[in-house]
Order: structure tokens, then sequence, then C-alpha cells
């Protein structure tokens, strides 16, 4: 492995142990793993859907999200917008309304009655584990007219074995190298390598200005005068 030669830790020429390459090769997934938690480090997001029957949603009964749950993905660890769909089969074109997040779980308990039935309006996000529990507020209703969709972060896999390929865009390769270097020297206890630090810092700043995306500002619902009368929902906006 490359890291392993330009950290010093494998000479030009020698070969490591098994122990130090399975070792690294363990430091890599869990560097790749913390990576994941980063939006600026992951360079696309990817949409997914929830039809919704008129149940899911509400409290005690979330839709689940992972590779076993009502929308089968890798489990997020947040969401980063949603949206709801009103498809009507008799009009030909659908239209998204944007979900508003409750950003903790305390702002969820001060919801009053959870089980309302209504257009919805807010969705909240428990990040629970194996599966992710996702509520929607209002619980839409009827059935079969909406979807849920959310945005969450790409996935950034981890690789299965050294011979295994993982399908990364080109800038990566680099971040990956120097940046398993750095991390390498410190846990063989070698000293501070000003230069592979930089390129580490160098490499990921590059992924960062790749995938920098600011959403458009707005003020908080809270901060603003009463607005639009959604018909659906029975409330001001």
């Amino acid at each position: 492995m490359e890291a392993l030669t330009v950290s010093g830790i494998v000479g030009d020429g020698q070969t490591a142990s098994g122990m130090i390459i399975n070792s690294t090769f363990a430091r890599l997934n869990r560097m790749l793993a913390q990576w994941q938690r980063k939006r600026w480090l992951i360079w696309h997001l990817v949409e997914d859907k929830f039809v919704g029957n008129g149940i899911k949603g509400g409290d005690g009964d979330p839709i689940l999200l992972g590779p076993n749950g009502d929308i089968k993905m890798v489990r997020p660890d947040r969401i980063e917008a949603a949206f709801l769909r009103q498809t009507i089969p008799s009009q030909p074109n659908n239209i998204d309304y944007p979900l508003e997040e409750m950003k903790s779980y305390e702002d969820w308990c001060n919801v009053a009655l959870k089980t309302q039935k209504s257009f919805p309006s807010y969705f909240f996000y428990d990040p629970a584990f194996p599966l992710g529990k996702l509520y929607v507020w209002p619980v839409m209703a009827p059935a079969g007219l909406y979807e849920t969709h959310i945005v969450t972060k790409e996935v950034l896999s981890a690789f299965a074995s050294l011979a295994s390929p993982v399908l990364l865009p080109p800038e990566y390769e680099g971040a990956i190298c120097w940046n398993l270097a750095r991390i390498t020297r410190a846990a063989f206890r070698k000293p501070v390598d000003e230069e592979i630090n930089k390129l580490a810092k160098e490499n990921l700043n590059t992924i960062r200005s790749a995938n920098a995306a600011v959403s458009r500002l707005r003020m908080p619902d809270d901060l603003t005068r009463p607005g639009i009368y959604n018909i659906f929902s029975d409330q001001i906006r």
C-alpha cells in the first residue's frame, strides 16, 4: 500500500508484514467511516422515497430507514432535506411541498398530537441504530396520494478487501493516501511529519472546495410574519 511507503513505515522495495497490512487496512476503513459523517467530504446527495400509506410516520410507527427498513438504504446519520410529493393519478403534474426539519428530539417531544392526520409540514429524524426512524407530522393521509422524499449523503463505501475495487472520484485517491499516511505515522508513534500533514490537508481541501454547496439563506419561520395560507394543512406559512 502506497500509504505505508510515503509514511516511512515501509521502505522502498520492502514488503510489509501481514500484521501491518491488516492494521493499516482497518485504519483505512475507520477513516472512511469518519469521512461519511462530514457533508463536505461527500461529493453527491441521493434521493429516496416512501409512498404514504396513511399510517406510517406517526409516533409509535415511524418510517424505518435501513437495509431492512421501509426505505431500503444504508442507515443515514442525518437527513439533509425532505419534501412531500403529491401524486394524484388524474393530474399530469406532481407537486412538491418542502418539509421543515425538527432538529432535535426535544422539538418532537413538544408536538402534542403526534398521530394527527393532515397535510404534513414537518419531519423529525431519529438516527437510531440499526434502523433510523423518520417521523412526518402531521401524518400524511389519505393513503397512496403522497410520497415522502428524503435527501441523504451518498455512501462512501468501505473497502471489502485489499483487492476489492471502490468507485470514487479521482480526487479522493490523493486524499486517502496522504491522510492514511498521517494516521499511520501516529499509530506507529512516529514523529510528526509536517510535509505529510500539509499534503493531507491540501488534498482534503481540494475535496472540500469541489463538494461545497451552500443553500439559499432563509429566515427562520419564527422570525418572519405569517405569509401564504396552505389550504391542505389549514396553516399559514
